[in-house]
């Protein structure tokens, strides 16, 4: 990697009077981002309740997942649209207020259609906090924006951790306990948003230094930030939903492939969190164009049977990054899009969604066993992206 030596974001940012989080609104955005890292993690886990209670089928009880991320996609759109026009607290607090009113709903809900409309108001608080807390911390922190960025969505991680281990501990039947728990531990941190500056600075209008400075349309530009933010997250859902199968079709126990794939998710969270420092020192082109490359090489050595659980454990290593470390970058490049870091946002979730059959179609043509070579050309694409992205992006 190359140390930053181009104009830090810093220089693209609004003199801001005063800091836009205090330390204790940090802290408490930190929880926010356990929160519903663990948010999303619970639905799997309570699936047999839920098949129990309601007399589901899996593809029936599956839409709770399904119902979140309709939300959380409809969540990000909507305050994207009050972003600007309404006070960051007012945003956050609406958040916060609605995945606790969710969660409540869906612990309570006495048929499954209300459950679902409740998982879909849980979601819409959650694309809010997902999105707001995002582009905050993407202008909030000067320099240190993509290293705060990876510390934030790090406790994402450690939230999808506990949840599936919080319903384990209390068995699946008792998941509207759970869910009602979750639905409490959001109200204080309504109280810590006094720290949050109402009116963050906001990436500059203005162009690059100079002219042409991006060599493409302004278009150009999100779209392939669009696509490389679509592939990865539909390489991050791909790798945790058929690691497992994989391993176990090259001869890996059951007990392994599960262990296996708890490692990679837990190494995309310990990414985030060693790379905050090495944000302070490289650029996120650098570090994006790096992370690709390596996660490409680990989704070739996983198609090795003897080196397949350690190579996905280097995909969550490599992969952990790209997400947050992008949206400075996406921010700097495009500083007349007002709504870039939405459209990423909303299209990392419908990547997420989107993985599952997609993926599944690739399988049914070429079989399980080509899973990591299926996965490792679109990484190769994410690669490509990144190195256009850097090239085009590039300030004289």
């Amino acid at each position: 990697m190359l140390p930053v030596t181009s104009v830090s974001m810093s220089s693209t940012l609004a003199p801001a009077r005063a800091p836009v989080f205090s330390p204790a609104a940090v802290v408490a955005s930190c929880v926010g981002f356990v929160l519903i890292g663990a948010l999303q993690a619970l639905y799997g886990p309570a699936i047999p309740a839920f098949r129990e209670e309601f007399g589901l089928s899996p593809s029936g009880a599956g839409l709770g997942l399904s119902a979140h991320f309709v939300g959380g996609v409809a969540g990000v759109l909507l305050f994207d649209r009050l972003f600007g026009r309404i006070g960051n607290r007012r945003i956050l607090g609406a958040s916060y207020l609605l995945m606790a009113l969710g969660a409540a709903g869906f612990a309570l809900a006495p048929n499954w259609p209300t459950a679902l409309a409740a998982a879909l108001l849980a979601g819409l608080g959650f694309g809010g906090i997902d999105y707001g807390l995002n582009q905050l911390f993407a202008v909030g922190f000067g320099h240190r924006s993509t290293a705060m960025l990876n510390i934030l969505n790090a406790h994402f991680g450690v939230g999808a951790i506990l949840g599936p281990v919080l319903i384990g501990v209390v068995g699946a039947g008792h998941y509207p306990a759970v869910f009602l728990g979750f639905a409490l531990v959001n109200l204080p941190l309504l109280l810590c948003l006094k720290g949050v500056r109402n009116r963050a600075p906001q990436p500059s209008g203005t162009a690059p230094d100079s002219p042409g400075a991006l060599g493409r349309s302004l278009a150009s530009v999100l779209c392939v930030f669009v696509a490389l933010y679509v592939l990865h997250v539909g390489i991050e859902a791909g790798v945790g939903g058929w690691e497992p199968t994989h391993l176990q079709t090259v001869g890996y126990g059951a007990g392994v492939a599960a262990t296996a794939t708890s490692v990679y998710w837990l190494m995309m969270t310990v990414g985030r969190f060693l790379v905050a420092p090495i944000a302070l020192r490289f650029s996120a082109q650098a570090i994006i164009t790096v992370s690709c490359a390596g996660m490409t090489v680990c989704l070739l050595l996983a198609s090795v049977r003897g080196l397949a659980p350690y190579a996905y454990a280097g995909v969550g290593l490599f992969i952990a990054p790209i997400f947050p470390t992008g949206l400075p970058w996406l921010h700097r490049a495009t500083p007349g899009a007002r709504r870039a870091g939405a459209l990423v946002i909303a299209a990392s979730m419908i990547g997420g969604v989107a993985a599952g059959p997609a993926l599944g179609k690739a399988i049914e043509w070429s079989g399980i066993r080509a899973v990591p070579l299926l996965l490792s050309g679109v990484s190769a694409l994410c690669l490509a992206a990144t190195l256009w992205l850097v090239r085009t992006t590039r300030t004289r």
